[in-house]
Order: C-alpha cells, then sequence, then structure tokens
C-alpha cells in the first residue's frame, strides 16, 4: 500500500477522534526525557500532539512529523492555542517515502505501528543517524494489546526491546544501547477507560 492509502488510513483514525485541546504526553517519554537538556527533537509520528506540545513547553524546538494530514493540522492549531507556534514545526511525512531534514538531539517514535507498508527498521535507522553525538532515539512500542487498539489480532505478536535494537544493526562503535526493558502501567484510552498495558521500550544514544 501506498502514500494515499496510508493517509486515508490515518485521517479516518484521527478524524474519528474528538480533537483534544491539551492532549497528554505519553508516560515514557516523560520519564525519560525530563531530566535531559532541551535541544532539538524531532517527534516521529505526533499523533494527536501531546508529546510535542510537551516537549516544547520544556524548551525544546520540536520537529513533529505525521503521515495524517489531520493530525498535522490538529498540532498546528494546537500549537498557535498554547503559544508554542515558534518552538513546535508540524509537518506531513509518510515515513516510507520522505524523512524530515534536520539534525536532532532526541527522535522519538512512540508507537510508530502501522497496518500498511512501513519498513519500520531502515526509517529507524535512518533517525539514529539524524542524531547528533551525544543525542537519543527513544523508540517505545506497545508490548499488549490495549481494548482501544485498533490491531485486536490475538495472535499479534510484539517483539522485544532487544529484537527491534538487532534490527536496527547500527554500528556498536557508533551507536549504544542504554536500555531495553518492558515496564507496565495504567493506560487511559481516548474514551477514558483504563487498562494495565505493557511498554516495550529501547534508547539508543549516538555516540560519534
Amino acid at each position: 500500500m501506498g502514500t494515499t492509502d496510508a493517509l486515508e488510513f490515518w485521517d479516518g483514525v484521527y478524524a474519528a477522534r474528538p480533537a483534544a485541546t491539551d492532549p497528554r504526553p505519553n508516560a515514557r517519554l516523560t520519564e525519560t526525557v525530563a531530566d535531559l537538556p532541551p535541544g532539538e527533537v524531532l517527534d516521529l509520528g505526533c499523533g494527536a500532539g501531546g508529546d510535542a506540545l510537551w516537549l516544547a513547553r520544556q524548551g525544546w524546538r520540536v520537529t513533529a512529523v505525521d503521515v495524517s494530514s489531520v493530525a498535522v493540522e490538529r498540532l498546528t492549531a494546537l500549537a498557535a492555542a498554547h503559544g508554542l507556534a515558534d518552538r513546535i514545526t508540524a509537518r506531513r511525512h509518510d515515513l516510507g517515502d520522505s524523512f524530515p531534514d534536520g539534525a536532532f538531539d532526541l527522535v522519538s517514535a512512540h508507537y510508530l505501528h502501522t497496518p500498511l507498508d512501513l519498513d519500520r527498521a531502515a526509517t529507524l535507522r535512518t533517525a539514529a543517524r539524524s542524531l547528533r553525538p551525544g543525542g537519543r532515539l527513544l523508540v517505545v512500542d506497545h508490548g499488549s494489546t490495549a481494548p482501544w487498539s485498533w490491531n485486536q489480532d490475538p495472535d499479534v505478536r510484539y517483539p522485544s526491546p532487544r529484537e527491534v535494537a538487532d534490527d536496527l544493526a547500527l554500528d556498536p562503535a557508533a551507536w549504544t544501547v542504554e536500555r531495553t526493558d518492558s515496564p507496565r502501567r495504567t493506560a487511559t484510552g481516548p474514551d477514558g477507560t483504563t487498562a494495565e498495558v505493557t511498554d516495550h521500550v529501547l534508547i539508543v544514544r549516538r555516540t560519534a
């Protein structure tokens, strides 16, 4: 499937959800980034925009991308409404076809899952190469199926963080794997319901 299929699918997903006025950031982002000095950050798959808004409030300059034009337009409007338009640039990219320019101190990829064609490992390798020395790639994946997930396949398999790291095949002379674990938390879905979920967390730091 191509860009048109991805655009239609994800526009449909976001259009079906009410636009949040101040969306929450992801828990793994806030716990990981809170103590880092702010710099330039790339938010891959920005979705409702909670991560981008939180990062901007912490002093980061945010490039936020999503395949969905609905998500990008909503985030652009939210950034202006919250007085953060000078710190957030939202752009539409189909990461299978294009990748934003720039060098970053942090790349955040939260729940970058899709039922459509995407060479995710290649995308994350490109993300790792966009880091400045000392910068980090934070990948947070689903490790379990939430009741509100668009993918309710009972046979779905979630690769471990170590498997994701191995798939990236990054040169250990230039990148160091800093974290691979699978913490659990209580999450809240778009409709307000809660459930215990597992996250798969990978952090890779560029050393050279």
